[in-house]
């Protein structure tokens, strides 16, 4: 094909077009209707011109007509409260509920990791002592210490905000690293299993476990079951990456980062009602029963939410992607 010859026969269609979308929306029927032809022959001009002679400079400024062309005939859908209300009552909650069998087991096997390691450290002084020097560890795990004081050491308000923005950093993290075969998001949880492996370690070999789990417990419960769902997720994208199913793994993948995507966007709000609860209740006066009681309420409230809202959701057919009409149709691959 001679590319001069062609953009001379067409040149005049692709002017026009560039015209009536300037024009927006102050155009006639007829001319309504003309765009809609010349926005097809363009996108066919383009699709010839990328198959045969794909030249830089015109096949972007068709690309980008192309484009502006279909934004126009399609409509431009926008967000409204409506749109988070369906995420916040079916796509968050199905999502979760979706993948369960990954966050789940996460959960169970991080918890045992971490009460192994507690006993571990606090029935060997010699891993306590490796830890920090005795002075130390009495400076931490005293009445009045640094395990008390870390909650109350901060105005609620502050500590809440920088609480939610580490914790929902760390599920992010997971999220997103997930795509990198699972390992760092399994080093990210064996960081923070450990973490509260030397908490529960420390604070036994003290005699004072009961405290930190009341310290831990309003506000961790709901804290850890948003960490698991997001490690669970993550590995779960990982996997697709060695295993996408019968999609193609292009096709595999963006399917569950999307679903991760709207996950971080849910999860975010979690940890920040976890956040409120580490600010606000953990360093609360209020006796330890009342404060453990509002993290598992806290925690039964999510835990509902995930398996009502989730389940339901599920067997109307959500799946905590993008709408049908809001995504590319998706192909099975060969085997």
């Amino acid at each position: 094909m001679d590319l001069d010859v062609f953009v001379t026969a067409h040149r005049t269609e692709w002017d026009r077009l560039d015209h009536l979308l300037r024009r927006g929306r102050r155009l006639t029927g007829a001319e309504a209707d003309e765009l809609v032809v010349l926005y097809q022959r363009t996108a066919a001009h383009l699709s010839l011109i990328r198959s045969t002679t794909p030249d830089p400079l015109l096949t972007t400024r068709l690309t980008q007509l192309v484009a502006r062309a279909r934004a126009t005939v399609t409509g431009t859908r926008k967000a409204s409260w409506r749109d988070a209300a369906r995420f916040l009552t079916t796509g968050f909650p199905a999502a979760v509920y979706r993948s369960r069998h990954w966050w789940v087991p996460t959960a169970v096997l991080s918890t045992l990791v971490a009460a192994l390691l507690g006993w571990w450290i606090g029935t060997h002084p010699e891993v306590q002592a490796a830890i920090a020097a005795p002075d130390d560890l009495r400076a931490m795990t005293r009445p009045g210490g640094e395990y008390e004081t870390y909650y109350s050491s901060h105005p609620a308000a502050s500590f809440a905000a920088q609480v939610w923005t580490n914790n929902a950093q760390a599920a992010a993290m997971c999220l997103v690293l997930g795509a990198f075969l699972c390992l760092p998001v399994v080093w990210i949880l064996f960081i923070n299993m450990l973490n509260l492996g030397v908490g529960i370690g420390l604070m036994s070999s003290a005699g004072r476990l009961d405290v930190f789990l009341g310290l831990v417990l309003p506000h961790g419960l709901l804290e850890l079951t948003a960490v698991f769902v997001a490690a669970g997720t993550g590995l779960r994208l990982g996997w697709t990456v060695i295993d996408p199913g019968p999609l193609s793994r292009r096709t595999a993948l963006a399917q569950q980062g999307r679903a991760a995507l709207g996950m971080a966007i849910g999860l975010a709000l979690v940890l920040f009602v976890s956040g409120l609860l580490e600010g606000f209740v953990t360093p609360s006066g209020l006796p330890t029963w009342a404060r453990i009681t509002i993290g598992i309420i806290a925690e039964l409230a999510f835990l509902a939410y995930v398996y009502i809202l989730g389940r339901r959701a599920v067997r109307a057919g959500d799946t905590g992607d993008l709408t049908a009409v809001e995504r590319s149709a998706e192909l099975p691959s060969a085997a």
